[in-house]
């Protein structure tokens, strides 16, 4: 069973093969399909991208499609970046320059006041209707660094110190994570986690 995946994003591709990987289900990306018309993604939600990705995707490929979309809600700033998390600087996917405008953004804020909460919503189209069959949405709570720190991950996951009772990854920057740990408690991997019955499922019946 093939699920399309509707995102380019390379990192995101390894992290979602990794955790369907049990499932039998080969995910594959726009490029492998020839590509996808471009989504505008004009949502006031996570929830709203997502499921907007997903339809068009749907309707386009002719596949199951998994569309995401996530991004950090930081408390001291009302919950920015949100759903502009990509494009916060200005440039969409400018990892460098969207965590400098947040660091700058922060910089006043003392150090017990940079909560923040990596969010993921997931939506699962029909591949006929594009009709969405399944959302889900996870979170992971932390804070916001002073500086970076580590060489993996992707986004904001430099600044990003997961801290949440009873883990033994908490207290520990997103970036310094291997992929099966930060798979175990990253907000993409929580919502997996809660779709996964519901994906076993379809992908069966289909």
């Amino acid at each position: 069973m093939r699920l399309l995946l509707a995102s380019g994003n390379r990192k995101k591709l390894e992290e979602l093969r990794r955790i369907t990987a049990p499932l039998g289900v080969e995910v594959v990306q726009p490029a492998d399909i020839g590509g996808l018309p471009e989504c505008v993604e004009d949502g006031e939600t996570f929830a709203a991208n997502a499921a907007k990705k997903a339809r068009e995707g749907a309707q386009h490929s002719g596949l199951w499609t998994l569309a995401d979309d996530s991004g950090l809600e930081v408390d001291a700033l009302g919950g920015a970046p949100g759903v502009y998390s990509a494009r916060y600087a200005g440039t969409h996917g400018d990892d460098e320059a969207n965590n400098a405008k947040l660091l700058r953004a922060l910089a006043e804020v003392p150090d017990g006041d940079r909560g923040a909460a990596f969010v993921c919503a997931l939506a699962l189209a029909h591949p006929q209707t594009g009709e969405i069959a399944h959302e889900t949405i996870g979170r992971t709570h932390g804070r916001i660094l002073r500086e970076p720190q580590g060489e993996g991950g992707f986004g904001y996951d430099p600044l990003f110190e997961f801290s949440e009772e009873g883990f033994p990854v908490t207290g520990l920057v997103f970036a310094t994570l291997s992929g099966d740990e930060k798979a175990s408690v990253s907000h993409r991997g929580r919502a997996l986690k809660e779709l996964e019955p519901a994906l076993s499922r379809l992908l069966k019946d289909s």
